[in-house]
């Protein structure tokens, strides 16, 4: 069963930022719902570093390749440190979207990163995954050191990026199954070391969900979802939705209560990277789907979002 990993975030905010009191918020910072970090986080051998929560080893250096480069570039890069065995592996890969993410920790910022990492020459900026956009091929995803946030630009931008290698004992895989090329073509996966090549993670059961009643069972994580993705019928402010969440809870008789409003990580988790409007799993059960979803999780690099 694929893990949720904690976010890191320990303290609370209201809707213009300001730090307030946990108990009671129904924020992340309050349930800090997933397992916790084991401690130390990391174990450094070298020139490389294993993050002890994922399985993962990463290059301990995080800007091995000097210079922001194009999405292509950087998986050839990649590729090329492979056949000089750097630092003495030949099976480095661009990291997918979902081992990016799982070294961010959202109660840091400039970078951010645990506050006990090792790594060095750490850039605050962008850099690259392996896993393409699926609403336009030509765009992959990419995340921001600085801040945590993850976004998709044009694979012809010049960005960052840091090498991982080995398998997670927990993390999911992202459901990326093509491959395409800069200009979002299609293409053989072969030798790309594109996500849709290697298709690293845990894989998905079958079937992905179960239904009980208006419950949703997610097989992968065990986590119950309301089967009616639409809670207040119209869209609410962050604060509204964890007042909604709230209300639903204080008018439970029984049931499968408490309610949550899920972390960043759990919102995550339901993301099916090969698809998209709406980008979940297919002959997924769940209704009236929106744009949009509020997560529990405040960004720490701007609060009062």
């Amino acid at each position: 069963m694929h893990t949720i990993l904690q976010t890191g975030q320990r303290r609370c905010y209201d809707g213009s930022g300001r730090a307030i009191p946990c108990e009671g918020s129904g924020q992340d910072g309050e349930y800090e719902s997933g397992i916790p970090w084991p401690e130390p986080r990391f174990t450094t051998s070298g020139q490389t570093v294993v993050d002890r929560f994922t399985g993962l080893t990463w290059s301990k250096n995080a800007n091995p390749g000097g210079f922001p480069c194009t999405w292509q570039e950087a998986l050839e890069q990649v590729r090329e440190f492979n056949r000089q065995w750097w630092c003495g592996h030949s099976d480095w890969r661009l990291p997918n979207r979902r081992e990016l993410r799982s070294l961010m920790d959202y109660q840091a910022r400039k970078p951010a990163l645990p506050e006990d990492h090792p790594f060095t020459d750490v850039f605050l900026g962008w850099y690259w995954s392996s896993t393409s956009a699926a609403i336009n091929p030509a765009y992959a995803w990419y995340v921001h050191m600085e801040g945590a946030r993850m976004f998709y630009g044009r694979k012809a931008q010049e960005y960052l990026f840091w090498p991982v290698r080995g398998s997670s004992r927990i993390l999911a895989a992202t459901g990326q199954r093509q491959c395409f090329d800069a200009a979002g073509t299609p293409c053989p996966c072969r030798d790309t070391g594109q996500d849709g090549e290697l298709r690293q993670g845990i894989p998905w059961p079958e079937p992905r969900f179960v239904r009980e009643d208006d419950l949703v069972r997610d097989r992968l994580t065990n986590l119950a979802w309301s089967r009616t993705a639409n809670l207040t019928g119209q869209p609410v402010s962050w604060e509204g939705a964890l007042q909604a969440v709230a209300g639903l809870n204080a008018g439970q008789d029984g049931g499968p209560g408490p309610w949550r409003l899920p972390t960043i990580n759990e919102l995550e988790s339901l993301v099916d990277c090969s698809r998209h409007t709406p980008a979940l799993p297919a002959g997924h059960p769940f209704t009236s789907l929106q744009e949009g979803y509020w997560s529990a999780t405040t960004s720490f690099f701007e609060t009062d979002w």
